[in-house]
């Protein structure tokens, strides 16, 4: 080889190490400078990718991060704080976005465009996965995604209202058992009613021999005592009209039942039943005084006579004995029926108590409506959900998730715009919507703003005439989230239709509308009946709780829970 030759080929060496080792170190700069990396590739509906951006760049160099929706087809629903390092004379930036997406299926998302001093970098594409969630809808309902948020300790007292309830039956119950159903031991009176007469009459000469009559000289009482056992007896087995006939009546009607062969008396006992009863009248009428051992001649003597009144007596045919225990079954039924009347007169008297008792504390219409069942009562009173809508992010507090619906923008619409709407139609006398509009990131003039503002308000009420809606009174007014957020309240009263029916009922509506310097609109429609009282309830509740939260803001709340 000749010298020249070598001295060529040297100095392309050298010329090709030097180019290798200059295109390495560019090349590890640039690629150095933008990194990306995510928590995961597949995911399941609803779940969110943690999309980092890391930027190593000079301290002098201005470093700009993609903002807004721009990894489409994702949603991106947050982006937190930079986090900013220092090493050496480098700065190290990093950026998490959270992003989802609500339909199954395979997506990738754009190369973003971060710019580093006035260079521009873009990182690569990523393809992500998203799963389908196997859901029964006939066991458990459909949410949106919602934030942890913490819920305060509900001081209801409703469980002392239970157990005012529950003390209220037990007691009553007992009062019912004791006094209606409890089977009472019976009272001596009752234990000598039930004695057949014979033993009723003979027990009541044993407590007339006990009686102080004759001690204290009653010989008048003693005589109606005796006289009243035999006419007892006589009453209910010979004669029924015994108690009230006179001595000479009795007698003959004995003596008529004796000639009828219907009681085979003997002239004795007929003679001695006659001799007493008048001996009897005398000491009651004309006071008579007979001494001790007639006394107890006569009282020996109506034993007797009872004996020989028995003995006469025909044996109970087995047509009698049905028919007795045919009416002891009869007054069985009777007195059961006669438990279960009172019983259930007590349970109505206790619900018309209850009912009068909670209506005067609560109100009739409150009272009548939680028992009948009242559809926007039980929402107002039901568990509410607070969660975001949207973008820009809408906070919100209602009784139930608004559904996301499919949008109504034209094809060529939705390249520049990206709309979505969020209602709840489910309530008769209430309607809840969320529409947010998403332009081009392009700073616009204030006036631009409220120009588009402005037409999107006049397109709601323009879509309400054109299903119905009549006799719109509109009003205009500033309108101020709790979390100082400014916006627009566009308000009034109109006639709306009903649900699957051409009546309508007279309503107020709000439309709070809120708009930023890119140009991103967020409307939240409410309409409720003005003769709904909870309707109205809910409404208000409903508006105290809209917030509008800037990125930053949401990004300083999250990190304080954290």
């Amino acid at each position: 080889m000749k010298l020249s030759e070598k001295g060529t080929s040297c100095k392309a060496f050298v010329i090709l190490i030097l180019s290798t080792f200059y295109f390495l170190l560019f090349t590890s700069k640039s690629f150095s400078q933008v990194t990306t990396e995510v928590d995961t590739t597949k995911i399941r509906i609803g779940e969110q990718i943690n999309y980092k951006i890391k930027v190593e760049a000079d301290s002098t160099a201005l470093v700009v991060f993609p903002e807004g929706q721009t990894f489409s087809p994702l949603e991106a629903v947050e982006a937190l704080e930079i986090d900013t390092t220092k090493k050496d004379s480098k700065f190290k930036l990093s950026r998490i976005y959270k992003l989802t997406h609500f339909d199954s299926g395979s997506y990738t998302i754009p190369r973003q465009k971060i710019i580093i001093g006035d260079k521009p970098f873009y990182t690569d594409s990523l393809r992500v996965d998203v799963g389908t969630v196997e859901v029964d809808t006939t066991k458990q309902k459909l949410y949106d995604i919602k934030p942890i948020i913490e819920v305060e300790k509900s001081s209801s007292n409703w469980w002392i209202w239970l157990l005012v309830g529950i003390v209220a039956l037990v007691v009553i119950g007992f009062l019912l058992w004791w006094f209606v159903w409890r089977e009472k031991p019976l009272t001596e009176e009752e234990e000598i009613a039930l004695l057949p007469p014979y033993d009723r009459a003979k027990l009541a000469l044993k407590k007339l021999d006990n009686s102080q009559y004759l001690i204290r000289s009653e010989v008048k009482e003693y005589y109606s005592e005796l006289t009243m056992i035999i006419r007892k007896y006589l009453d209910e087995k010979v004669y029924e009209r015994s108690l009230e006939s006179t001595t000479d009546e009795l007698i003959n009607r004995l003596q008529l039942l004796k000639e009828g062969n219907q009681f085979s008396f003997t002239k004795d006992t007929l003679h001695n039943l006659e001799t007493i009863l008048k001996r009897a009248d005398l000491v009651k009428f004309a006071k008579s005084a007979p001494d001790t051992a007639l006394i107890e001649m006569d009282r020996a003597t109506i034993e007797k006579e009872i004996e020989s009144v028995k003995a006469v007596l025909p044996e109970p045919t087995e047509e009698e004995k049905l028919l007795d225990e045919q009416y002891k079954e009869a007054q069985e039924r009777k007195k059961k029926r006669t438990k279960i009347m009172i019983t259930a007169a007590s349970i109505v008297l206790l619900l018309i108590a209850t009912y009068v008792g909670f209506g005067l504390k609560f109100g009739f219409k409150y009272v009548n409506d939680t028992i009948l069942g009242d559809e926007s009562k039980e929402l107002l009173e039901g568990e509410w959900v607070k969660s975001v809508y949207g973008y820009p992010p809408v906070y919100i507090e209602t009784p139930e998730v608004l559904k996301r619906v499919q949008d109504t923008l034209s094809d060529k619409s939705k390249d520049k715009i990206v709309q979505r709407v969020f209602v709840y139609d489910e309530a008769e006398h209430l309607d809840i919507k969320i529409i947010t509009i998403e332009t081009e990131n392009a700073q616009q003039e204030q006036a631009d703003v409220e120009r588009k503002v402005k037409q999107s308000i006049e397109k709601i009420i323009k879509d309400w005439e054109s299903v119905n809606v009549q006799n719109i009174i509109t009003k205009d007014d500033q309108f101020i989230t709790p979390n100082n957020a400014e916006g627009s309240k566009t308000y009034g009263t109109a006639d709306f239709p009903l649900q699957d029916s051409e009546e309508t009922f007279e309503g107020e509506y709000a439309i709070f509308s809120f708009a930023t310097k890119e140009g991103m609109i967020a409307h939240i429609t409410l309409v409720w009946s003005k003769e709904d009282s909870y309707a109205v309830e809910i409404s208000e509740r409903i508006i105290k709780s809209i917030e509008m939260k800037s990125d930053e803001q949401a990004n300083a709340e999250q990190e304080s829970q954290n």
